[in-house]
Formats: C-alpha cells, structure tokens, sequence
C-alpha cells in the first residue's frame, strides 16, 4: 500500500474522528496501545473536576455523589463491552488481586478438586499468582502444559481452567466458547484473563458460558497507567463463592461497622477496600470512549491494519509469528528476529513506538481507535529503512525494562 491508497482508505474510516480524542504526541506513531493506551483528551478535565470540585470542594460529601456507586456503574459499562449483564462485573482492585481472589474461591469450592491448569508461556503474573493462590487451599497444585496439552490435562481432579484469551506475545486466541464447554464438560470452572482483548475484540461471556473472568484498564480501555481492575463473575455462580480478600466494602452492610464479616449478595461481595476515585474517574473516562464505537467497526479496522502490517513485515523478511485468521488472534501483531530488541530501539529513535518481549520478539499494538493506515505505511517505511541501512544495530542489554 501506499501513502496515497493509505491516505484514501484513512478518508473513509468509519473511525477516524476518534484519533482527535486522544492527545497523541506530534510526529510519533503509537503503536504500543495494547501495554498502555494513549491519554484521551476528555479525561483530564474529568481528573480536574474530581480534584478541584468533588474531593476540594464537596470532599467528603462526595461519597453520597457518585462516588460510593463507581465501581458498580462503571463495571456495568464495562460488562457491554465484554458480553456480561450489568451485575456481573465490578470494578476494583488490581488484576493480580481479582486473579487472586477467584482462583482461591474457585478452589475452596470444591475440596474433592484440587488441580488449576494454565498454560505454560502464560503472561507471568497469573502463573506467579497461581502459585501463591494454591499455597493457601490445603493440597491444592497448578499443573501449567503447553499449549497443545492443556485438553489432556484437563480431568476430574480439575477445580479451574486459567486461560489468557489472547496470548500477549504472540496474539493466539483461545476459543473461549470451545474451551469453556470443555472444562465444563469435566466438571470444571473456568477463568478468564481479558487484558489484551477486551475492548479489542468482541467479547460475549454470557453466550460463551463463562464462569470467571479478570482485565486490566489500561491497555485497550485507555484508563491511565495502573488503572483499576475489573472481574467478571456468573450470576449462578456469585452467591457460591467467597470473596478470600474480605474488606468491609464487600460487606453486606458496610456501615454498620460490625465487627464480623458478612458478605454482600452479589457481584459486590468481590470488593475489598476502599475505591481509589483519581483512578476510576481517569477509567470511566476512557470506558465511555471506547463505548461510543461500533465494535463490528473495530474488528474490521483490526483486520485490516494486521494485514497491512504482516504483508509488510513479509516483504522484508520478517516472520509473523501471530496467526493470520482474524478469528485466531488479538489485535497486535509479532515479528520474530534475532535482533527484535535493537530494532524496537531504533524504531523508537525514529517516533515509532512499539516493544519487545524476550527473546526476539517484535510486537506492534493495532489499535484501531487512533490508528491510521498512513501511521502504519510510515512506520513500515522507518523499519525498511533501519534494516537495510544499519547494520550495525545497538547492542542488546541484559537489564531491559518493558512493560506488559
């Protein structure tokens, strides 16, 4: 393609009026959306209003404002981006301390299985966090397989089935529906890790019969960095399972400030502590961004900017190591080269900011809310440049940071 069809094909995008909500830096290409969204223009004034008038002038007034119902409205804006009910998704906490929370609930709820599978090559945290999870429930293990050995693994002794829908590294993505009827199918729950799809992909929990799910809010929903969790779980299932992190906004009536715990009917029984507000408003502010968008717009674009992307990387001789079926995959895209890293620097130096994951991997964030394909022309055009005429690439560094 070329910048001229790329200008064209940008001219009648359904989407790109929303590239104006975001305050993008000038010359730089963004293409690492899918580790931290960029800031939308709408939320710094939200910020302001919420320090300037809610918390400086109302103060604690505030709480009887809006304040106290966030994480219940906004987990119920959440829970049309990703296929849930209104009342089955709350936001709170981390994604680390919601996967916590519902793989030791799931594992209290039956003593007779004892046995989480996940994936080996799984994003670290819920593997880190399952260890620790296990070592609270009594003769409770993990047992992580590759990926073409979870089915096999899968058995009677089975509590819970701990998946990551897209994969981060390379894009696979599970058949949540496939894979939630057949861990039910041995009697097992299942949990679902949305951090790199939701508000992506099209989601639907409800028609896929899942059980559990977690996501983070600063990838796709553009909450800020280290924006506020959300966890999803079953109406069936929410009065049958115990919040193990018991803090007094899960209880029933918080309060009354009795000294036993009781918990909430319903999804609010999964909250913990008090609501972190700068950090939710920033959330909300990019949840109802994201929910003015037509999400068959979104996956078409999706599509589109990965084939764009891959035939590029195909002509200078790069290997996609992401799946080509759109049905397959997320919405990033990865290269595999044995100098990935001193590429993604040299990228960087030239205004294209993608990343890097161990040990070769060159991955591209496609986000198609503020993405052009003139954006990706040009960034194809940089990274043609960098491999014929420098040879000489910076040296790899053993102490690299990058975040997920």
């Amino acid at each position: 393609m070329t910048r001229d069809e790329a200008r064209a094909r940008d001219a009648t995008d359904p989407l790109r009026h929303f590239r104006q909500k975001f305050a993008l830096p000038q010359g730089v290409i963004y293409l690492d959306g899918n580790s931290l969204g960029p800031l939308p223009r709408a939320t710094a004034p939200v910020i302001a209003d919420m320090v300037d008038r809610q918390w400086g002038d109302r103060l604690i007034r505030s709480w009887n404002e809006g304040w106290i119902e966030a994480p219940h409205r906004i987990g119920s804006k959440i829970a049309r981006l990703i296929g849930a009910r209104p009342d089955e998704v709350i936001v709170t906490d981390s994604t680390s301390v919601n996967l916590f929370k519902l793989i030791v609930a799931a594992l209290r709820l039956d003593p007779a299985r004892s046995t989480i599978v996940s994936e080996l090559g799984n994003f670290p945290t819920d593997l880190h966090i399952a260890e620790g999870a296990v070592g609270c429930v009594e003769g409770a293990r993990l047992r992580a397989v590759p990926r073409d050995e979870i089915a096999e693994a899968i058995d009677s002794t089975t509590a819970l089935l701990l998946l990551t829908h897209v994969h981060y590294k390379s894009s696979e993505r599970f058949d949540m529906a496939a894979w939630t009827a057949r861990a039910h199918a041995s009697g097992a729950l299942v949990l679902w890790d949305l951090s790199h799809s939701a508000g992506a992909l099209a989601i639907d929990l409800a028609a896929s019969g899942a059980d559990l799910a977690i996501g983070c809010g600063y990838k796709y929903l553009n909450g800020g960095p280290g924006a506020p969790a959300y966890l999803y779980v079953a109406q069936g299932l929410q009065q049958r399972l115990g919040n193990p992190v018991s803090g007094w906004m899960g209880h029933a009536a918080p309060f009354d400030f009795g000294d036993d715990y009781v918990p909430a009917p319903g999804i609010a029984r999964w909250l913990t502590g008090t609501p972190p507000m700068l950090a939710i408003a920033a959330l909300e502010s990019g949840v109802d961004l994201m929910l003015e968008a037509d999400p068959a717009d979104i996956a078409a674009k999706s599509a589109g900017l990965f084939d764009l992307m891959a035939s590029m990387g195909d002509a200078l001789g790069l290997e996609c190591i992401s799946p080509r079926d759109p049905a397959l995959r997320g919405s990033h895209i990865s290269f595999r080269h044995p100098r990935a890293y001193a590429l993604c620097q040299a990228l960087i130096a030239e205004g294209v900011i993608g990343d890097f994951r161990d040990p070769d991997i060159l991955r591209f964030g496609l986000t198609p809310l503020y993405l052009g394909y003139e954006d990706l022309v040009i960034a194809g055009e940089k990274l043609a440049d960098i491999l014929a005429n420098h040879r000489h690439l910076a040296p790899e560094f053993s102490n690299r940071y990058a975040v997920t």
